[in-house]
């Protein structure tokens, strides 16, 4: 699997954010991580990889910066730390993890943890949970790798709907880096948090089969919270629009998670719509509102929005109120 490399110059800025920065290396539209990376400017000679692009893919559409000949070479480690992130790739750096700042809780005491199975649906979760909270959001494997792609986590954190993000494993990029679920969700607890929102970044890892998908990782977090002490709810994927079978009704990617959660999980089910029986155990939650609850929030799965998917953001609304009922 060889790496698609090419040698071009930063031929605009865009948008600088958070982590985070837009741009185009001659005349193509491009994204930089600047805490990877290093700092990046017009005229710049660099290296991107353009292979996503260049397939097509969903994770396509724009390339990615892959290192700055520039001014981003000779850059130094992070202070203090020495735990790699991607270790032993070409991209092999120091991330300081949370946990070496001393042993995470020892266990959960009930901590609602909202499991997605989709990056979707994250945003209509934090409104169910509401403002009043101090909310992680938790980012793991399964999809984009880097937290600060995700514009919706970007609105929710300057909304107060989250309170502060957690990297795990080959993630990184959120104001804190975990090794793994397990003790991002026992930092969490430790730091007095309400809630938690574990979910996959933007975009999907996925292969049509019912076990290879990114989705899984929400199995991984319901586990983790359940042999914790936590109290997990799974956010259900629902469709009434796609046209992919598997994904029509409630999808399979749900009933795989269901399928491997060995422990104490609940299902959030949207009063009002029918569920097949084998969505089991579910709970039945009023999600009366939720379109004014999400008013505002970035809404979009597959390039469908609020109006073409109700059931999908209203299920995921239900996971947030579910959660939110269960806060100590």
């Amino acid at each position: 699997m060889p790496l698609s490399l090419r040698r071009g110059r930063v031929t605009a800025i865009l948008e600088e954010l958070d982590g985070l920065v837009r741009l185009e290396v001659d005349g193509d539209a491009c994204v930089a991580y600047p805490g990877l990376t290093g700092p990046v400017a017009v005229d710049d000679d660099v290296l991107v990889n353009v292979q996503a692009r260049d397939l097509a893919l969903g994770s396509g559409g724009f390339d990615v910066l892959y290192a700055n000949l520039t001014r981003g070479l000779g850059l130094s480690a992070t202070e203090g730390a020495h735990v790699m992130k991607l270790p032993y790739t070409p991209l092999q750096a120091a991330a300081v993890h949370a946990e070496e700042g001393g042993g995470p809780a020892e266990e959960l005491g009930g901590l609602p943890v909202v499991c997605c199975s989709l990056h979707s649906q994250v945003a209509p979760v934090c409104a169910g949970l509401g403002q009043e909270l101090r909310i992680a959001y938790v980012q793991l494997p399964g999809g984009a790798l880097p937290l600060p792609l995700s514009d919706t986590v970007r609105l929710l954190r300057d909304r107060g709907l989250v309170a502060t993000t957690v990297s795990v494993g080959a993630c990184f990029g959120g104001e804190q880096e975990c090794v793994g679920v397990a003790s991002a969700l026992a930092w969490a607890a430790g730091g007095g948090y309400d809630a938690v929102v574990c979910a996959i970044g933007p975009g999907i890892v996925g292969t049509g089969s019912r076990l290879g998908h990114g989705g899984l990782a929400a199995a991984d977090a319901a586990n983790a919270a359940s042999a914790l002490g936590g109290s997990p709810v799974l956010a259900a994927r629902v469709s009434s629009a796609d046209e992919r079978e598997r994904h029509r009704g409630v999808s399979h990617h749900t009933e795989a998670v269901l399928a491997l959660c060995t422990g104490r999980v609940i299902v959030a089910w949207p009063a009002g719509h029918e569920a097949p029986d084998w969505v089991e155990p579910r709970q039945e939650v009023d999600v009366e509102g939720w379109e004014e609850a999400c008013a505002g929030l970035p809404l979009s799965h597959m390039g469908r929005g609020p109006d073409e998917e109700p059931w999908f953001f209203a299920a995921a609304f239900a996971a947030g109120r579910l959660a939110r009922s269960l806060v100590a």
